[in-house]
């Protein structure tokens, strides 16, 4: 079936019904005629015409660092839901981390002409900041706060500095401090910072001996937390970056005959669902992960229907959610 069939059975012009399939101003009374129709009959209009006529794809590439991660598998629902409300369709790229896949992913997606790009990023570059700056498409970028690109981002210093001031309102004497590379500027150096902060406001200074450098792994928080209580055995707090490093850290925890929270409270980020079942359950921060993806979505379409619209910085809160570890 092809346009001027829909038309003639509508009753209107086959321009009327190139402007309804391409979301183009109509009016209400044509728009009607035209939708029974296409409904009746069960048209669908071809998507290689529909890209060739309007140089769009519908399509949005989406850049991810790991797709077994439950934060990123929340972001991307959230990105998945906002597409699928306007009828675009979404491309996938996984990286592991890796950040010669990162830029060749966004090279490939700037060529193949996605309408636009997400860059869920862990690490920002000065080449990373070269590529997206040159990018021909709109770029947003979740999870790192950058001033070239629009950007959803977390507050990660404030969560940190948050759960913090909890260990020490519980009346932990001496903290661990189990995070991940500072070279992350959101998971890594603001969440330091925000720690740091919260140790210095009471007067504290943690000792070299208290501070680790972790991966974003479970196994990485179980033997960095081994590590730690062998230098230092009366440790009652630890602080953890990630739920996933904090998972770890209470495996071994449990390991030592160490009760929680009488004896150490343990804290994580991200709220992960498999916090709200261990044993006990884990205090953490709550981010909103979904809501990200989708305001991801909002400013990306801002930029494709304006490309001259400002570019802007979003940072979404958090809630501390204070559970049984603590």
């Amino acid at each position: 079936m092809t346009i001027s069939e829909i038309a003639k059975m509508a009753g209107v012009s086959a321009a009327a019904v190139s402007r309804y399939l391409n979301q183009g101003y109509i009016s209400e009374d044509k728009k009607e005629k035209i939708r029974r129709v296409i409904e009746e009959t069960g048209y669908r209009p071809s998507v290689q015409a529909q890209m060739l006529r309007t140089k769009k794809t519908r399509m949005i590439g989406v850049v991810l660092p790991k797709i077994d991660s439950e934060a990123v598998s929340r972001v991307v629902a959230g990105i998945s839901q906002g597409l699928s409300k306007r009828e675009y369709e979404l491309l996938l790229a996984n990286t592991e981390n890796n950040i010669e896949k990162e830029l060749d992913y966004l090279k490939i997606f700037n060529n193949d002409r996605v309408d636009g790009i997400i860059f869920i990023a862990t690490l920002l570059t000065a080449r990373h900041k070269e590529l997206i700056k040159a990018l021909n498409v709109p770029v947003v970028v979740v999870g790192q706060a950058c001033e070239y690109a629009s950007c959803i981002y977390h507050d990660d210093k404030n969560a940190a500095r948050a759960l913090a001031e909890l260990l020490l309102k519980r009346g932990r004497k001496r903290i661990a401090y189990l995070g991940v590379t500072r070279r992350d500027a959101a998971a890594g150096e603001q969440r330091y910072q925000g720690f740091m902060e919260a140790m210095g406001q009471a007067g504290r200074k943690p000792e070299e001996t208290d501070m680790y450098e972790c991966e974003f792994t479970m196994v990485s928080g179980y033997k960095r937390c081994r590590e730690a209580f062998s230098r230092n055995p009366s440790i009652d707090g630890v602080f953890c970056a990630t739920d996933t490093i904090a998972l770890g850290a209470m495996k071994y925890l449990r390991e030592l005959g160490k009760r929680l929270p009488e004896e150490v409270s343990l804290t994580g980020i991200g709220h992960t669902r498999i916090s709200e079942i261990t044993v006990p359950t884990l205090t953490t921060a709550h981010y909103y992960y979904e809501e990200s993806g989708k305001e991801a979505v909002s400013l990306l379409f801002e930029l494709l229907e304006n490309e001259n619209v400002p570019k802007k910085r979003v940072m979404m809160g958090f809630e501390v959610k204070e559970q049984k570890s603590v």
